[in-house]
């Protein structure tokens, strides 16, 4: 959380008059995502001369790429784009199949477990679930996982975007309004 920082003096220069402003030490890494730029050598072409939209799409690879750079966090990209195929491929793993994947693939499970995984389920990209279970013969609880592919990412993605076309859209309609009313 934020820490708060408290001026002693307000805006005008009087002692006494306490100022709270908000530490700035930047987006932490865990909460951000990589955005290279719209014209960057890194992406497919995704809107044409006039704005338009064009109908390739990305693959795996290159959405994979902004959750983890492939450029800045190349292992963790290796790590989750691995991942992500796996799952694409069966819509849906245990942890049977998890632990699989990190040994076949010598994956340090603090890796896994601490820094990629709980970042692709925070971005919506994957949904973890567990089911609880309780042995019969040793009346113990235990919760297995499940992971399975998620529309999260897209949908949030879909209406940040949907949301800025709109406001485009309502600008560019008011401007045209207000030079058709000047003729």
């Amino acid at each position: 959380m934020e820490e708060e920082k408290t001026e002693t003096s307000g805006s005008d220069g009087e002692p006494g008059k306490d100022k709270k402003t908000i530490a700035s030490r930047g987006v932490p890494s865990s909460e951000s995502i990589y955005l290279p730029r719209h014209d960057s050598p890194e992406l497919r072409s995704f809107q044409d001369k006039t704005e338009a939209i064009t109908r390739n799409l990305w693959d795996d690879s290159e959405l994979t790429n902004f959750i983890f750079s492939k450029k800045y966090q190349p292992k963790y990209f290796e790590i989750a784009l691995g991942f992500v195929k796996m799952l694409i491929e069966k819509t849906e793993i245990g942890g049977d199949e998890i632990a699989s994947f990190v040994k076949t693939n010598s994956i340090s499970k603090a890796t896994f477990y601490n820094r990629v995984l709980p970042r692709l389920k925070r971005v919506g990209m994957i949904k973890v679930e567990r089911d609880t279970i309780v042995a019969v013969e040793s009346k113990r609880k235990f919760r297995p996982m499940r992971i399975s592919l998620s529309k999260t990412f897209g949908n949030y993605f879909m209406k940040i975007g949907d949301s800025w076309l709109a406001i485009v859209d309502e600008a560019r309609s008011r401007r045209e309004k207000k030079d058709q009313q000047k003729l």
